[in-house]
């Protein structure tokens, strides 16, 4: 009985042994190569490829470890659907959302761009954008701006764009209402209308969930954009907009200029890190800049740059405080406070310890 129970514990070991091992092979087949690539391969699968030749040419891209181990986990789950196309995958897909993939299928497109907008960017970048990315020209962007007939049209498009996009000071009519997000385009004749349709679309699905929310606040869409627009270049974390947002909103009720550098850069067409603001800039009417004469407790006349949804959200739910000034460090920290003395001793202080912002 000892032999045999020595025997059985030995043959215990060594399937618990077999089985960790099946576990670990299975484990390393099935994770990713490098799952911090941002690397895409693209794989052509010709039609009538077998499943081990699928394997062949996933090892031979480097996207799986080994062809045999594919063939047999195929065969363990029945996977025997897999579709020939042409494929854009990743060193950072595991074997399970390759073979998805495969599944799917799909109707790949090799002319087909994807082209992005950072939040905050104003429209001479997105122009700038989409004359490097596309086949038309930033006046091609600027000439639909201005076109009377699109505006008419778009206006009658969507619920959130109104007659004040015309005004005629604005410098470019839909400033502030093209949705910040990467776009897939199917190839770079796309044209500026269908690349403000994508984005106007996008804005559709984010203001429209809100719309409850902007009634009860009382407050235009554009109102509402030329706020958070500011705002999104202002602060960068969500508390910071939220209590930015409450600086503006005093300020208004006080009948106080909003005071922000950022309207006055984009009222003189100034890049924000081109260089500081002259005093002549600054003292001068625009009706986008306020930080000059006439502007109490008035927005500028349209927003200036396109924000995203935090700072939209910011803005209509906004912290109740007492605050009515801000000044952000060279590292963006942003300090809130109550009275004009404790605002010049807070840039003082941030002078002092060579955290003051200089271009």
């Amino acid at each position: 009985m000892k032999i045999f129970r020595n025997v059985a514990l030995i043959l215990l070991i060594v399937l618990a042994l077999f089985i960790i091992v099946i576990g670990v092979y299975f484990n390393i087949n099935l994770s990713p190569m490098d799952k911090d690539s941002d690397k895409l391969i693209m794989v052509v699968i010709p039609s009538g490829t077998s499943t081990k030749g699928i394997g062949e040419i996933l090892e031979e891209e480097g996207l799986i470890r080994n062809a045999h181990f594919f063939s047999i986990y195929a065969k363990i789950y029945k996977i025997n659907d897999l579709k020939a196309s042409t494929y854009e995958l990743s060193p950072s897909m595991n074997l399970e959302e390759i073979i998805d993939v495969l599944q799917k299928g799909n109707s790949y497109n090799p002319d087909a761009i994807s082209i992005t907008f950072q939040e905050g960017i104003n429209m001479r970048k997105i122009a700038s954008i989409i004359a490097d990315k596309t086949n038309n020209s930033e006046e091609d962007v600027f000439n639909k701006l201005s076109d009377q007939d699109y505006l008419d049209r778009v206006i009658a498009s969507y619920w959130f764009l109104s007659e004040d996009i015309k005004n005629s000071n604005i410098y470019y009519s839909l400033e502030g209402y093209l949705y910040p997000d990467t776009y897939f385009l199917e190839n770079k004749d796309a044209s500026v209308e269908d690349i403000f349709k994508l984005m106007l679309d996008q804005t559709d699905k984010v203001l429209t969930p809100l719309r409850s929310k902007i009634e009860e606040k009382d407050i235009t869409v554009h109102e509402l954009l030329t706020l958070a627009s500011i705002v999104e270049i202002e602060g960068v974390t969500t508390e910071d907009r939220q209590n930015i947002a409450s600086v503006f909103y005093n300020r208004l009720n006080s009948n106080m200029s909003l005071g922000s550098d950022v309207t006055t850069y984009y009222a003189f067409k100034i890049e924000m890190n081109e260089r500081d603001l002259r005093t002549d800039e600054i003292n001068t009417y625009n009706p986008y800049n306020t930080r000059g004469p006439q502007m109490e407790g008035k927005l500028p006349v349209g927003p200036v740059s396109n924000p995203s949804i935090d700072s939209i959200e910011a803005v209509l739910e906004h912290k109740d405080t007492d605050y009515l000034y801000f000044v952000a460090d060279k590292n963006r920290k942003v300090y809130f406070t109550k009275t004009y003395a404790e605002h010049l001793a807070k840039i003082q202080e941030l002078k002092d310890e060579g955290a003051w912002l200089e271009w």
